[in-house]
């Protein structure tokens, strides 16, 4: 590895250390009972979306109607994403005349986008218009994430609060999650995003002419704003086929730099307010600890195998000097503008959060890289985890493993 990797590294991990009690903190007093910063710009604009949906803020649900409350959102949810990839056709902002998405297709997406797998077997400057990308798929981000949000801080609630029937109201958790948390950071690194080069206008394909005359489709769009939610929801759907490594998507080091900080911020920074809402800030960094023991030691381990290359293609060549081959690391489906230590660091993260957003191509990662990935893939609700997903999946890990203990203890002699 380079100085530059090394302090590639140090900067991410300086930046979630810091950013875990701020924005942590700030979640805390978003989801307690007391006052929250920005309740004088906030609390108008929740106010009409609760009037407008016939929501009563001031009352709270039993688990069961929480439950019952978000099922029937994810099923309204799938069922109007569904429809409108069928009938994007006849929609605006279509300039390429994108065709309706096909039955099975467009099935697969919407529960893939709604339960925030954000698995695609389509190319998105071909499938999507802007209208289905912006409306529903990027719409289906923001919500999908606040879900495992408000499914967090209601279990949290529901270790707290030991005697009482309810556990808050679903509603209102959902839009504090998108008004409060998700919105504002996703228009501050969209901003970032366009000032360093990420894509955003309306416009159609351009298509360009190569000196050997053959015709190239460049796409356009609105891809600024949902590379933000991309990464902060922990999503991984991108509007364009080759995500993260496309240059519309990430340009350079630091739009990357920022991803993987996106990516990383919201499930780290969960575990502080787990500790504030619990009123133990040592148990939330117990679970930060956990959390990034698993992360730091799988992003290390890609990224070392990664810049070491491959050793069977490093012993054979003309010379046999065992660096000649691959000097840089494993370049192999890798952008130049990122490298190979950038690339395992992604890699690292984004399967950890179990993210779909890749800034390489993890087919072409070198044996060691590629296990990584697949033993995160296993972890990846944990270490740190999703939105909301990793700090329950990692509270239900510490609640069997107490129940377990428990029960050796009792049946020891």
């Amino acid at each position: 590895m380079t100085t530059h990797d090394w302090l590639f590294v140090a900067s991410i991990v300086v930046a979630i250390i810091v950013a875990t009690p701020l924005l942590g903190s700030y979640m805390a007093r978003v989801f307690g009972d007391g006052p929250a910063p920005g309740d004088r710009v906030f609390n108008p604009v929740e106010r009409v979306i609760y009037r407008v949906s016939g929501v009563d803020p001031e009352r709270e649900q039993r688990w069961t109607v929480y439950a019952l409350s978000l099922l029937a959102f994810s099923v309204v949810s799938v069922l109007g994403l569904f429809v409108l990839q069928r009938v994007q056709q006849w929609l605006p902002l279509n300039p390429n005349d994108t065709k309706s998405v096909p039955p099975a297709l467009a099935f697969n997406t919407a529960v893939s986008f709604v339960t925030n797998t954000n698995w695609q077997n389509y190319s998105g400057e071909s499938t999507m218009s802007h209208f289905t990308q912006m409306v529903g798929l990027t719409v289906q981000n923001f919500v999908s994430a606040a879900v495992g949000l408000a499914v967090a801080i209601a279990l949290i609630r529901g270790l707290v609060r030991r005697r009482s029937a309810t556990i808050g109201n679903f509603w209102v958790d959902l839009t504090r999650s998108i008004v409060r948390i998700l919105i504002p950071l996703s228009f501050v690194v969209a901003i970032v995003f366009v000032s360093q080069g990420v894509i955003q206008n309306f416009h159609g394909s351009t298509t360009a002419h190569t000196v050997q005359g053959a015709a190239q489709h460049i796409p356009g769009g609105p891809f600024a704003s949902q590379e933000a939610i991309k990464e902060l929801g922990t999503n991984g759907g991108g509007p364009l086929n080759a995500n993260s490594a496309h240059p519309f998507e990430s340009p350079n080091g630091f739009t990357t730099w920022l991803q993987i900080l996106a990516l990383l911020v919201i499930p780290f920074s969960l575990t502080y307010t787990f500790g504030k809402l619990v009123k133990n800030t040592r148990q939330g960094w117990a679970v930060f600890a956990a959390m990034f023991v698993l992360w730091i030691a799988a992003a290390g381990i890609a990224i070392g195998f990664e810049t070491a290359g491959n050793p069977e293609l490093n012993h054979v060549g003309v010379t046999q000097q065992a660096t000649s081959q691959q000097p840089g690391g494993n370049f192999e489906g890798k952008e130049i503008r990122f490298g190979s230590a950038e690339c395992g660091l992604f890699e690292g993260s984004t399967t950890s959060t179990s993210t779909g957003a890749i800034n390489c191509q993890h087919d072409s990662l070198t044996p060691g890289g590629g296990g990584i990935a697949l033993t995160n893939i296993m972890l990846g609700e944990v270490s740190p985890g999703g939105v909301g997903s990793g700090l329950y999946g990692m509270l239900v890990f510490a609640l069997l493993s107490v129940v377990i203990a428990r029960l050796i203890i009792r049946s020891s002699p």
